[in-house]
This record gives structure tokens, C-alpha cells and sequence, in this order.
């Protein structure tokens, strides 16, 4: 069973809204987790940390060039933590995984080695 489902990918026009859903599997809460974040990759490139969000006052994180278009979110009631791009720019269409650390050092990390627990991802794509 996979930990973490992503879902919500799809293609976007330039300019146009997306959001992406990140459920744990079973019986876990997203209140489990000291820190959630999505990831995203593209072909040809590394994977880097678009935004990441912690349950310690709800503190968020986005990457520069993401700032102003992209908001994370996490919804204790639906258990789902979110992803909204908006505004999408070309250097959006790509793999967008979510993942989530249990522990708690201070701050949630932006680097992939923190987090253990991951999802298979889902596909944002370029529509014409």
C-alpha cells in the first residue's frame, strides 16, 4: 500500500489553475506528520521542493519560483494537504510527488533526504 496518494494532475492551459491532493493511506491523519511538501521533477532534471508546510503553527515554505502562484495547504477535516498552482508558467509541467517527515527538527527541510515517506506522484502537464 502506497503511504501517501497524490491525485489532481492533468493538463493546464498557460495561465491556468490546477490543484493537487495529497491523502495518506489507511488509518493515518495528516496531524501525523510534523512536515509535509511536494516535491516536482521534471524530465532531464532533479527534483526539487516547490513548498513545504509543517502542523507547528502551520508554517509554509515555496520556493522562489513558485512564490505568489502556488499555495499549500493542509485540511485536518478532509485529511488531504494541497497543492493550488495557479498562473501556471512553463517551468510548471512536471512529476509532482508529496511527502511527509513525522519528526520535527525545527523547521521543515526543503531537501529529499528528510522525508520518508512518500507517494508515486502525479503528472501536471502542458495543454495547448
Amino acid at each position: 500500500q502506497v503511504p501517501l496518494m497524490e491525485s489532481g494532475g492533468g493538463s493546464v492551459q498557460a495561465g491556468g489553475s490546477l490543484r493537487l491532493s495529497c491523502v495518506p493511506s489507511g488509518y493515518t491523519r495528516v496531524s501525523t506528520f510534523a512536515c509535509m511538501v511536494w516535491f516536482r521533477q521534471a524530465p532531464g532534471k532533479a527534483g526539487v521542493a516547490v513548498s513545504t508546510i509543517s502542523t507547528i503553527g502551520g508554517t509554509t515554505y515555496y520556493a522562489d519560483s513558485v512564490k505568489a502562484r502556488f499555495t499549500i495547504s493542509r485540511d485536518i477535516t478532509t485529511n488531504t494537504m494541497y497543492l493550488q498552482i495557479n498562473s501556471r508558467k512553463p517551468e510548471d509541467p512536471a512529476m509532482y510527488y508529496c511527502a511527509a517527515a513525522i519528526e520535527y527538527s525545527g523547521s521543515c527541510n526543503s531537501n529529499s533526504y528528510a522525508y520518508g515517506i512518500w507517494g508515486q506522484g502525479t503528472q501536471v502537464t502542458v495543454s495547448s
